[in-house]
């Protein structure tokens, strides 16, 4: 086994009592991300029992759920406390300590690799490659890799729905988040935010075939923040709300211009079939 290199700080954030299953359930924004990234994978994957390398999936919220529909899933984790919250969730998928950049997974050996957590947390784009690189290297020709990353103003739609970008000298530091995408610990750890095109172009030029690049949240998403902050209270995911708020993410899918209104992007493409690639 390779031992992950992981920054300091993201180690510590996520050792420490930061919780990625109480941030989407614990939320109606959290909510209406999980629910879209349900919704948009099940579109795209491709049946059940396909095989699934979830490769950073944490303490198993997205690993759960594709078990529970008939997936064959395996999840790696860089951070030992996520595998071990994990292994302890389910006993439906397997699990293990381990580097996007440096997977031990076979060659060709997965239908589908999902990278839900890892492009954001590497910063070094020549990491990010790595990590596009091995996904492509292990699933199977044809198989569709998954990337998720943070929307470049996503901290904008944060401070803001939490009534505070205004505060503390945030404009300006937030403002330094947007024109570089890196984010210094600002309310999160160490990451790197994309644009839309970028992420699209680094999938494209790690060899990905068939990219595309959806808007998870949509422009409902602050709604749900400003109203939570306000009332004390989570919209349920029956209010109108919150209905609204999922059927205006819908909405923008066609839209490109309107990918800038989510806090998450999701990126599919897929590994070229033999055929193509000769």
């Amino acid at each position: 086994m390779t031992t992950p290199q992981l920054a300091r700080e993201i180690a510590e954030f996520y050792s420490d009592g930061y919780d990625e299953q109480s941030r989407l359930a614990g939320s109606a924004c959290g909510v209406l991300e999980l629910v879209r990234t349900q919704e948009l994978l099940r579109r795209h994957l491709p049946p059940a029992p396909a095989s699934v390398l979830d490769v950073g999936g944490g303490p198993g919220v997205h690993a759960r759920w594709l078990a529970e529909d008939g997936y064959r899933v395996h999840l790696v984790d860089p951070v030992e406390r996520h595998v071990a919250q994990a292994r302890e969730a389910s006993a439906a998928y397997t699990v293990e300590v381990g580097d996007a950049r440096a997977l031990t997974a076979a060659d060709s050996s997965y239908d589908v690799v999902l990278l839900l957590g890892p492009l954001y947390h590497l910063p070094e784009l020549s990491d990010r490659e790595r990590a596009l690189a091995q996904a492509l290297r292990v699933v199977k020709p044809g198989g569709p890799v998954v990337a998720a990353g943070i929307q470049r103003f996503a901290p904008v739609f944060d401070h803001m729905g939490h009534g505070r970008l205004h505060r503390d000298g945030l404009p300006e530091r937030v403002g330094r988040v947007v024109a570089t995408g890196r984010n210094e610990g600002e309310h999160f750890t160490h990451a790197y935010f994309h644009d839309t095109g970028q992420l699209a172009d680094e999938l494209g030029a790690a060899g990905l075939a068939d990219v595309r690049v959806y808007g998870v949240e949509g422009p409902g998403d602050g709604a749900l923040k400003a109203v939570e902050r306000a009332t004390g209270r989570r919209p349920a995911p029956d209010s109108d709300l919150f209905r609204s708020a999922l059927a205006a993410a819908r909405l923008a899918e066609p839209h490109p211009e309107l990918t800038v209104a989510s806090s998450h992007l999701l990126a599919f493409g897929r590994r070229p079939d033999q055929a193509a690639a000769a």
